[in-house]
């Protein structure tokens, strides 16, 4: 049976590739305008095609000629806009200049016309008044001729050790007759201690005397400081939301006096040991802004089953 295709917008390191790549899809296109990012993606899916670039600048017709297909041709077209105007961590602004990046994503699916596509952003998105930007990417998306539906998914259902919720949007071509779904939970939630078993080198730099103190004044799953300088981990529970800087919210070992690894964020994020990054705070900035790779494995699973085959 030939692999179904797939094209990955705003793909980081790789991240959503990963998840495509281990349910059985071939990727015909990776686009990325982050230097940092690019670098990183060509090292762990050096025989997939990158734009490097503005996607803004990226044509319908440059996109296929780089993936080598013609309008209704690919199974997939996957894309996580860059979601900060929406993101509870922040202020939420409706109109956040980043918050327009979905067009470019809506304007290469009009063109394309895949079978399906996945969208993936943050859940800041459908909460109090920014759900009226919900509805309009969804009324957009709708006008490109599919059929659309969007859930809440928490990676820490679909094996990665990190309890992160975000909204998955899932669309299918009109022609096709079929209703867009969504995976169901697929495993029980991963501790912490489970998720470090066996874990590789640590690379975490000594902290100071004062973030040494936070630790200390945390204990296992606390939380210290006036803006969450440490939030220290518990063996026994679910590893927070992993964001893009240490500090701030950021996660802390708990049991050593120390930040994370990379290896133990690798973990936490489900990219396997064996993933390369450049540095330690890329890696830290790359995970922060991935989907997790086992999550979206399950997302492609399903839609390979429920929606390309059904």
């Amino acid at each position: 049976m030939t692999a179904p295709t797939v094209i990955s917008t705003f793909a980081g390191c790789g991240g959503s590739s990963l998840g495509y790549k281990l349910a059985g899809f071939r990727e015909l296109l990776a686009v990325e305008w982050d230097d940092n990012a690019v670098e990183t993606f060509k090292l762990n899916f050096p025989d997939v095609p990158v734009y490097h670039g503005d996607i803004a600048k990226l044509t319908g017709a440059e996109c296929m000629k780089l993936a080598g297909i013609r309008p209704g041709e690919l199974d997939v077209f996957d894309g996580s806009p860059p979601c900060q105007g929406f993101s509870t961590a922040g202020k939420r602004k409706f109109d956040d200049p980043r918050n327009s990046l979905f067009r470019e994503f809506a304007r290469l699916l009009r063109e394309l016309q895949p079978k399906a596509f996945v969208m993936e952003n943050v859940t800041g998105m459908v909460k109090g008044y920014m759900k009226q930007a919900y509805l309009t990417i969804i009324a957009e998306l709708r006008a490109c001729g599919y059929r659309c539906k969007g859930e809440v998914l928490n990676a820490m259902y679909f094996n990665v050790p990190q309890s992160r919720e975000r909204v998955i949007i899932i669309g299918v071509r009109n022609d096709l007759g079929v209703e867009p779904t969504h995976p169901k939970p697929q495993t029980k939630p991963v501790t912490v201690r489970e998720a470090f078993a066996g874990v590789g080198d640590n690379d975490a730099p000594p902290l100071t005397e004062r973030y040494a103190a936070y630790w200390h004044a945390a204990g296992q799953g606390g939380v210290v400081g006036k803006l969450n300088q440490v939030r220290r981990l518990s063996l026994s529970e679910i590893a927070g939301t992993l964001v893009k800087a240490e500090g701030n919210g950021a996660p802390y070992h708990p049991t050593e006096c120390r930040a994370i690894s990379t290896n133990e964020r690798k973990r936490i994020a489900s990219y396997p040991d064996c993933f390369m990054f450049t540095s330690r705070e890329s890696a830290t900035e790359r995970i922060g802004n991935s989907v997790p790779p086992n999550l979206m494995r399950a997302i492609a699973e399903h839609v390979r089953e429920h929606i390309l085959h059904a």
